[in-house]
C-alpha cells in the first residue's frame, strides 16, 4: 500500500502549484491525481490531427500584474510576448473588443463620434476603463443613450448567451471585466505581462510535477482509491458541491462546447478572437495560432457554445456570480470547517469563484503558505486521517 503526506485532487494550476510547494518547500510526498486523461486542466493544450497546436477547453491567454506570480511561474516556462486582440461584430463591421474610441470611430458618422470622444475624455478622461453599468446610469443624455447604444450592440446578447441571463442580473464583475476605454487602446488585457508559454501550458506542467516527491495518476477519481493508498492530508480542487455529493443541492455553473475546424491555409482571422454578440449560436470563433506563433500549413479555428452545466455529462467551466448562488454555497464552505485541517480546499471550482489564471496561481500560493507551510510543523508524524463528508 501506498503512503503518501498529500492527496491532491486535480492536476490544474491549484493542484500543481500546491504539489510542487509542497515537495520543494516541505520534502514531503504528493499524489496528484485528476480524473481526465491529462494534466494541465482547462489550460491543457495538445496537436490535433493536422498538427495544430489546440487549448482543448477554449483560449488560455496569461495576463498579470503580479510579478510574484510572474516569478514564480517563470521557473517552469519561458514566455512569448503576445497581446491579445478582439473584434466584435456590429452592424456587419468588426470593431475593436473592449469598446474603444476607435470602434466609436468605425461606427458612427465621423462628426458624431468626435463629439461623443470629446464628451467621454472630459467626463472621464483619458485611458480611463468604464464598466458599462456604471455608464448607463450617467446623468448626461448624451452619454447615457451612448452607453445603452454599447450594451445592446456588445454586451446584453453576448452575456445572454455566454450566461444565460442579463448583465444586470450578475455580478459586476462579470460586466467590469471588459469595460468601455476611454481610448484608442485595442489590447484586450491592459496588464504588464502578457504572454504564453513558450512549449505550451501541458509541457510547463509536466516541468511543475517533474519532482521525485511528485507522483501523478491520471483517468482516477479520487472516491475510487478506496484503501489503496494512505495520506496524512487532502488538497480538493474541483467542485465543492460534488466532494460533499450535492447535499445542498448543485451549484450552478456554466459550461461550454466546442467546435474546432481545420482549414488549409495559414491564417484564417485578423486577429485572434471574433466575438459576436448578436449573430449564431456561439460567441466567438478563436484561431489560437494568433497566440502561440505557430508556423504550420493549416490553422484550426474554435467556436465556442455556451450552455448550462449536467454534473456527469460536461465540465464545469464559470462559477456564476450571484448573490443566491453565493448562499448556496456559503452552506458547503460551512461544511467545510467541520473537516478541520484534514482538507484544504482551493481553485475556481473549490471555491466557487471566477478566477483568472494568474489569480489561480496566487491563491495556491497563498494557500500553501498560510493552511501548509504553517501547520507543516504541527502535523509532522500524526497519522493518516482519511477527510470524511459531513452529513448536511
Amino acid at each position: 500500500m501506498a503512503t503518501y503526506d498529500w492527496l491532491i485532487v486535480g492536476a490544474g494550476f491549484s493542484g500543481a502549484v500546491l504539489a510542487e510547494r509542497i515537495a520543494t518547500q516541505l520534502d514531503q510526498r504528493v499524489l496528484v491525481i485528476d480524473r481526465r486523461p491529462h494534466i494541465a486542466g482547462n489550460a491543457h493544450d495538445h496537436f490535433d490531427e493536422a498538427g495544430v497546436l489546440i487549448h482543448r477547453y477554449g483560449p488560455h491567454l496569461f495576463h498579470t500584474n503580479s510579478q510574484r506570480v510572474w516569478d514564480y511561474l517563470c521557473q517552469f516556462t519561458g514566455w512569448r510576448p503576445y497581446s491579445h486582440r478582439v473584434h466584435a461584430l456590429v452592424e456587419g463591421q468588426h470593431v475593436h473588443v473592449p469598446f474603444n474610441l476607435t470602434s466609436l470611430a468605425m461606427l458612427l458618422p465621423a462628426s458624431r463620434a468626435q463629439q461623443l470622444a470629446r464628451a467621454l475624455l472630459a467626463r472621464y478622461g483619458p485611458g480611463a476603463h468604464v464598466p458599462i453599468l456604471t455608464m448607463r446610469q450617467q446623468d448626461d443624455p448624451e452619454l447615457r443613450d451612448l452607453a445603452d447604444y454599447i450594451y445592446h450592440a456588445i454586451f446584453h446578447g453576448y452575456t445572454i448567451k455566454q450566461w444565460d441571463l442579463p448583465p444586470e442580473e450578475l455580478s459586476a464583475s462579470v460586466t467590469g471585466r471588459v469595460p468601455v476605454r476611454v481610448s484608442h487602446d485595442d489590447r484586450y488585457f491592459p496588464d504588464k505581462y502578457q504572454a504564453l508559454p513558450a512549449d505550451g501550458y501541458t509541457r510547463m506542467f509536466h516541468r511543475m510535477l517533474s519532482h521525485r516527491n511528485i507522483t501523478v495518476q491520471l483517468g482516477v477519481d479520487h472516491r475510487d482509491l478506496g484503501a489503496s493508498i494512505r495520506f496524512k492530508r487532502m488538497a480538493y480542487t474541483g467542485a465543492i458541491d460534488a466532494f460533499f455529493d450535492y447535499a445542498y443541492g448543485p451549484l450552478p455553473y456554466r459550461s461550454l462546447r466546442f467546435e474546432f475546424q481545420t482549414i488549409a491555409q495559414e491564417r484564417a482571422l485578423e486577429v485572434g478572437t471574433i466575438n459576436y454578440p448578436n449573430d449564431h449560436r456561439y460567441t466567438r470563433v478563436v484561431e489560437i495560432k494568433h497566440a502561440t506563433g505557430q508556423v504550420c500549413p493549416c490553422t484550426t479555428l474554435c467556436r465556442e457554445y455556451p450552455q448550462p452545466h449536467a454534473p456527469g455529462h460536461n465540465e464545469p467551466f464559470y462559477p456564476i456570480p450571484r448573490e443566491q448562488n453565493r448562499a448556496i454555497f456559503q452552506q458547503y464552505r460551512d461544511e467545510t470547517l467541520k473537516l478541520g485541517k484534514s482538507v484544504v480546499f482551493c481553485g475556481r471550482l473549490a471555491d466557487y469563484q471566477y478566477y483568472n489564471m494568474d489569480q489561480v496561481v496566487a491563491r495556491a500560493l497563498m494557500v500553501f503558505e498560510q493552511e501548509v507551510a504553517a501547520d507543516a510543523t504541527h502535523l509532522r508524524g500524526a497519522g493518516h486521517v482519511q477527510p470524511q463528508v459531513a452529513a448536511a
